[in-house]
This record gives structure tokens, C-alpha cells and sequence, in this order.
């Protein structure tokens, strides 16, 4: 069986509404990349080092990483070596198999959140200013309400102007109240407040919201911190995630915030917004070779239902869809 036929079978068992999001959310970075690649293809007549040069090139164009780029080629020359192909257009079908094996490692589960079966599950958000945070925290709040859950919104980003007026229109949009207090307010003061209310509602999930206009490192992990101390008094290991938004159109500066935000604070997961908005969508192999932390949700549009849980075989075949439908089983 081929591994494109692996792929196919694979999406089977997600519905199809799921596969045409990742499908037409990655549209302009698989015109971009696939086309790329479809063009370096036909150029070559066989497998040298010119085509493995130009391979790179095109990896580290689409934002994969020039470290995860590296990896993957000279995983590729001894791939090809060992298998002794000649024709580029196989090679294409080895470049998603290791795409898929760097994303999931060892695991082939899904990255899913860390929902507790029992009592009160916590999730705090971070991220600079502008990346769609509050957006990320009303569509991830519909998504969970879909599953039956009951969710409360917390207004943690009291330094923004509009940050907390912000995430009221989205708790009406959703249907779920948003704690909050005035603007400039103490944010750790506001979360003690948001899961006492939790609490003594008997709501499921606690989706917080935290400030990301904060001048350097060290005011982000002291608040982080604070706001952290003061959940996990509350309610013994939490927050139960730590999501990063992160805009997947800002490219390697979403890869250098990454980095930051890691070193700050014990991040558990990413939300990369906006995937539908570049033509370099690699930046999600990149974060998580190198970062080692698991995409766990993508926006793939500007509806309601477009923050999707991410899967890797829905994304490398929203990367080269043309080429494994064409494929031969």
C-alpha cells in the first residue's frame, strides 16, 4: 500500500466537511508549495544534488524551518539512497511520509485538549496583541459548547483598550457570560473572581483570556505567574492547557514568539490562526520539530466553525491534495 493510499484511507474516517476545510483553508499555501514542487518535479530527469538544493529552497520558502528543513532532506537523500529511486515524482510521495512522521514522532494520536473527566477544566490563553486571541477564545467557546459542554469566558486582558468589551461580543455571539472587571484592573484579580464563579456554577470549562501587550520577558512571566499562582490555589493543577495564538501569517516571527512564550511559561499547545491567510503554511512542521510543542487547533477561515482540532494527515493532504487524488492506488 502506498502512502498516499494510507492518507486516503486515513481521511475516510474523518467527515468531509473537515477534509474540504483543511483542503481549501491551505489553498494559497499549496499553490504556493505544491506548485513549486510540481514545477521542480518536471524540470528533472532524475534525483541529483541540483534537485535536492533546489528542494531545500522551496522547504525553507514555505516557512518549514531551516533546521526541520535540513533534517528532512538528508532524511530524504538516504530515503532515496535505500529505495533506489530515480523519477523526482516519487520522491514527492517520500516527502509527505516524512512530513507526517516529523509532525507525529513516536504518536499517531491526535494532540487533543486536556478536558478533566470530572470538575472544573481550566485553559489559559497567551499571545501578543493582534494574533486573534480573543477571536480564537470565542470560536474554541462555540466548538466546546457543540460537545455539550458549559464554558465561561474570562476578561483577563484588562490592560488592551476594547480588549474586554471584545470578548463580551463574542460571549453574546456564543451564548456564554464573560467574567470581567473594569479596565486596568489587577488580571489575576479577575481570574480569582472568573473561577469562584465557575466553581460555584458548576461549569466544565474556564476559557481565560491574559494581556499580551507586555514590554519584555520578564513583566510577562511575573504576570503569567501571578495568574497562574492564584488559578492553581483555586483549583489544584490548573490551568490544565496553556494554548500560544500564534498568526501563521506573520511566519517565522510567529516561530520567534514561540520560542519566547516557552521560555516564559509552560506552554502545552498552539493555536495557529490565519493558515488560510499565507502561502507559507510549513511554519506548523517547523514549531513543532523544533519546539517540540503540538499544534492542537488552526483557523482555517473567519466562520464560527473554522478553528479546526489539527491533524497532520488532513494537512499535508490540504498541502498536496492534487497530487495524492491523483495518485495511483
Amino acid at each position: 500500500m502506498t502512502f498516499f493510499k494510507k492518507i486516503k484511507d486515513k481521511l475516510t474516517q474523518q467527515t468531509d466537511s473537515v477534509t474540504e476545510k483543511f483542503k481549501d483553508g491551505l489553498s494559497k499555501t499549496r499553490d504556493n508549495f505544491s506548485g513549486k514542487m510540481n514545477e521542480l518535479v518536471a524540470r528533472y530527469r532524475k534525483v541529483d544534488e541540483e534537485f535536492f538544493e533546489e528542494l531545500e529552497e522551496i522547504l525553507i520558502q514555505a516557512d518549514v524551518g531551516f533546521e526541520t528543513v535540513m533534517e528532512l532532506v538528508e532524511q530524504l537523500r538516504e530515503e532515496v539512497k535505500l529505495r533506489n529511486i530515480q523519477d523526482p515524482k516519487e520522491v514527492q510521495e517520500v516527502i509527505v511520509e516524512k512530513l507526517v512522521a516529523i509532525y507525529h514522532g513516536e504518536e499517531e494520536e491526535l494532540p487533543e485538549l486536556n478536558i478533566q473527566s470530572e470538575g472544573l477544566t481550566v485553559i489559559l490563553f497567551v499571545g501578543v496583541n493582534g494574533v486573534g486571541k480573543t477571536t480564537t477564545i470565542g470560536k474554541l467557546a462555540h466548538h466546546l459548547k457543540a460537545q455539550g459542554k458549559s464554558v465561561l469566558l474570562a476578561a483577563g486582558d484588562t490592560f488592551r483598550a476594547g480588549a474586554i468589551d471584545q470578548l463580551d461580543v463574542w460571549g453574546e455571539r456564543v451564548g456564554v457570560d464573560v467574567i470581567k472587571q473594569a479596565e486596568g484592573s489587577d488580571p489575576a484579580a479577575v481570574m480569582f473572581d472568573a473561577v469562584q464563579a465557575a466553581k460555584a456554577r458548576n461549569v466544565d470549562i474556564l476559557l481565560c483570556d491574559t494581556a499580551g501587550r507586555l514590554q519584555n520577558k520578564v513583566n510577562l512571566m511575573n504576570e503569567l505567574e501571578k495568574v497562574k499562582r492564584v488559578i492553581t490555589r483555586e483549583v489544584p493543577n490548573a490551568p490544565h492547557e496553556v494554548l500560544l495564538v500564534l498568526d501563521a501569517t506573520t511566519g517565522q516571527n510567529a516561530f520567534v514568539q514561540a520560542k519566547q512564550f516557552k521560555e516564559a511559561t509552560d506552554v502545552s499547545g498552539i493555536v495557529l490562526t490565519k493558515l488560510d491567510g499565507t502561502a507559507k503554511g510549513g511554519i506548523v512542521i517547523a514549531i513543532r520539530n523544533e519546539l517540540h510543542i503540538p499544534v492542537k487547533f488552526v483557523g482555517l477561515g473567519e466562520k464560527m466553525d473554522d478553528l479546526q482540532a489539527f491533524d497532520a494527515n488532513e494537512y499535508v493532504y490540504g498541502l498536496f491534495a492534487d497530487v495524492i487524488d491523483g495518485a495511483k492506488e
